[in-house]
């Protein structure tokens, strides 16, 4: 029987570390030999809900892993709440040299801006607080970060 229970922990080991060793959002992270065989998804979305704090506590990580990612284009956030100020960036560990605070102007809509961003393609990611994102603008968004060759991340907070 302990023979059993040492040869179950030693199979369940290896798969735990190997989880570990995956980034936060391996979608958002692939490499250009990957693109260029399969398209990945190009959209994203993310659902937080719960108490601001929380929630912000909960996308920290995601955000720093997409800030020090090693490629040269932007990370671009598009109309963040106004709580993730540049004091939370700095705190969650943020790579504030690669990021883009962008905020739509005039008529402009946080969609259209997004979609402009992804279309550029100097951001290997664009994220979005788009709300509820329905078909069409999930299209426009699609279409956008495949003209640029980038990823697109919607943020819900609920």
């Amino acid at each position: 029987m302990q023979q059993l229970v040492q040869a179950q922990q030693q199979i369940q080991l290896p798969l735990f570390e190997a989880f570990l060793a995956q980034p936060v959002l391996p979608g958002l992270k692939a490499s250009e030999q990957a693109r260029k065989h399969s398209q990945p998804d190009l959209f994203s979305e993310l659902s937080l809900r719960g108490a601001p704090e929380h929630c912000q506590s909960l996308l920290a990580p995601v955000l720093r892993e997409l800030s020090e990612e090693q490629e040269a284009r932007w990370l671009t956030l598009i109309a963040p709440p106004s709580s993730l100020t540049q004091a939370w960036l700095r705190e969650a560990g943020l790579n504030r040299e690669r990021i883009l605070l962008l905020q739509p102007r005039g008529n402009q809509s946080a969609l259209q801006l997004a979609c402009d961003a992804l279309r550029l393609g100097r951001s290997h990611t664009v994220v979005s607080w788009l709300g509820s994102v329905n078909a069409t603008a999930r299209q426009q968004l699609l279409r956008a970060a495949s003209a640029g060759n980038a990823q697109s991340l919607n943020i819900r907070f609920g």
